[in-house]
């Protein structure tokens, strides 16, 4: 007797012509687990266009949208009978990622989240919104491995130096810092609860901002945004007599996409709001 086939978990991209967005469309349409069903970008000029205009793909019938509305009312009428749940990837804006995500979570979407720069205030609002809906949410500030590791190595690190600055750099075409990633890394480093980098001598600053910025627990963290740059994120521990140093560097984009994918695979399973790649994977 032959086990019938899985079928494939439909998915939406949001941002779809966008650096992060080209790279989930081809690893979606390469995918063996997933099927492609919506493309939404904001670009009039490409509204209506079949993706095999943009992308080295077979003839596609998907074809790109500016109403992400209406292509999330669209998915999930097509899907309403179904068993399966289908997932909106997000990889577009600070400005518009909150809305969005409410909106799938509206049309029975579940959104999988990489934009970063949501408050904490728009997360545990999406986290009810979520849990009302029962529907799985995931913001990932990261969807790579590496960077999950180096997150657990530095909470785990934590509990060992008190002194810890954390340096993210990353292209200068990212409208936010410091960046999600490098919020999430302090969240865990703090999840030891004492205070960090305590002062022993007055100090003073000639131009503002240079010691970086500081969180209520004591972290420094400080931004670098240039041309060359895509994803780096270096934490420094110190105490007498030593530094241990941790870092990842992100050199293509391709390295998320591992990340996104098993995201897709795993979020149709929660009803309510995951907040980092490590609660998915471990």
């Amino acid at each position: 007797m032959t086990e019938n086939p899985k079928k494939p978990i439909p998915v939406l991209v949001s941002g779809a012509l966008g650096k992060m967005g080209r790279e989930v469309v081809e690893a979606v349409t390469n995918s063996n687990d997933c099927e492609l069903v919506g493309a939404i970008d904001l670009n009039d000029e490409c509204n209506g266009k079949s993706l095999s205009t943009f992308f080295d793909i077979p003839e596609s019938d998907v074809f790109l949208s500016n109403d992400l509305e209406g292509s999330l009312c669209t998915v999930s009428q097509g899907y309403r009978d179904s068993d399966l749940r289908p997932v909106m990837v997000d990889f577009t804006h600070p400005d518009s990622v909150y809305d969005n995500t409410r909106a799938a979570m509206a049309y029975g979407v579940c959104p999988i989240i990489g934009t970063t720069g949501l408050t904490s205030e728009q997360i545990n609002e999406l986290s009810s919104f979520s849990e009302k809906a029962a529907i799985g949410c995931a913001i990932i500030p990261n969807f790579s491995v590496g960077m999950v590791l180096l997150q657990q190595a530095a909470s785990v690190a934590a509990k060992f130096y008190d002194n810890i600055e954390l340096i993210e750099m990353h292209h200068n075409q990212k409208a936010d810092s410091p960046s999600g990633t490098c919020l999430k890394t302090a969240e865990m480093i703090e999840e030891y609860p004492k205070k960090f980098n305590k002062l022993i001598v007055n100090e003073t600053e000639s131009l503002s901002g240079s010691r970086g910025g500081v969180r209520d627990s004591g972290l420094n963290i400080h931004s670098i945004r240039l041309p060359g740059l895509l994803a780096h994120q270096v934490v420094i521990m110190g105490s007498p007599g030593e530094t241990y140093t941790i870092k990842h560097d992100t050199i293509d984009r391709k390295a998320y996409m591992p990340g996104v994918l098993e995201s897709i695979k795993k979020i149709g399973n929660y009803e309510t709001l995951v907040y980092g790649l490590e609660k998915l994977i471990f």
